[in-house]
């Protein structure tokens, strides 16, 4: 008879599950693997935590094992050696802290040395006119008139103005003076430390401005008698910068020498 069919109200029904269809239970991994629920992954969560807390158990039991198989006198030993280690290491600390301070007090007084020195060498260098220098002070300018201006009135304003604290003087922009110097007569005009200067005479002075001034201008001082006995005019100015460019050769000691100990 021909094929009639399923029966009506009847479902067809497959006879047996085919290879291709996907096992349940596997299905069910795949999806809680993929798509966990908040239950297991509060389950997951908690199983980690358990297992580095286990972890951190063993790790500890092992570190306080090194000393639970040791006697009562045996841990009093390594607590006392442990104590004297620490005060060995605490006693050079303080030793190394000790000779820091030793080292750095001797740096500054070292530094203070050398810095005082320094000065001493500037303000020696300066004294013998051994370096161009600058301050305030005064120039002063001397024109010979009706007669020749004198050696002696020369060296007298000179040791006027040093006497007043004149740290540095320049005659004519050319001829630093010195501790040394010497003046004498010369045609055409006055030779000082071996070179002449023609007049007009221009002494430019570094220090106080006003003490210096004073200086040349008391009675019977150096100007009064450039103006009377030598018939010289004189001019003062006090400035605020004076600038002596020239040095003198230091002389080298031909006798002298540094006593012990310098």
């Amino acid at each position: 008879m021909p094929d009639q069919g399923p029966e009506p109200g009847h479902e067809a029904h497959p006879a047996h599950r085919t290879d291709r269809d996907p096992e349940p239970g596997r299905e069910r991994l795949r999806h809680a693997v993929v798509r966990p629920s908040r239950r297991q992954v509060v389950v997951a969560v908690l199983l980690a935590v358990l297992g580095f807390a286990f972890v951190v158990q063993v790790r500890d039991t092992k570190a306080n094992d090194t000393y639970s198989g040791l006697r009562e006198s045996e841990l009093i030993e390594v607590l006392d050696g442990l104590t004297g280690t620490a005060e060995r290491a605490r006693r050079e600390v303080g030793r190394l802290e000790a000779r820091r301070d030793e080292l750095t007090n001797e740096s500054r007084a070292r530094s203070a040395a050398l810095d005082e020195a320094e000065q001493r060498v500037r303000t020696l260098n300066i004294v013998a006119g051994l370096v161009p220098v600058t301050g305030p002070g005064l120039r002063m300018t001397i024109n010979e008139s009706s007669s020749r201006v004198n050696v002696g009135s020369l060296l007298d304003t000179v040791q006027e103005l040093r006497t007043a604290g004149a740290e540095a003087m320049e005659f004519n922009d050319s001829i630093r003076v010195g501790a040394d110097s010497s003046f004498d007569n010369a045609v055409g005009g006055i030779e000082l430390d071996g070179q002449l200067l023609e007049p007009p005479y221009v002494l430019e002075v570094i220090g106080d401005p006003h003490v210096l001034h004073t200086a040349l201008t008391f009675s019977t001082g150096p100007i009064e008698t450039l103006e009377t006995y030598d018939g010289a005019s004189v001019e003062v100015e006090e400035l605020e910068s004076v600038d002596i460019t020239s040095v003198r050769e230091p002389a080298r000691p031909e006798y002298a020498e540094p006593g012990s100990g310098q």
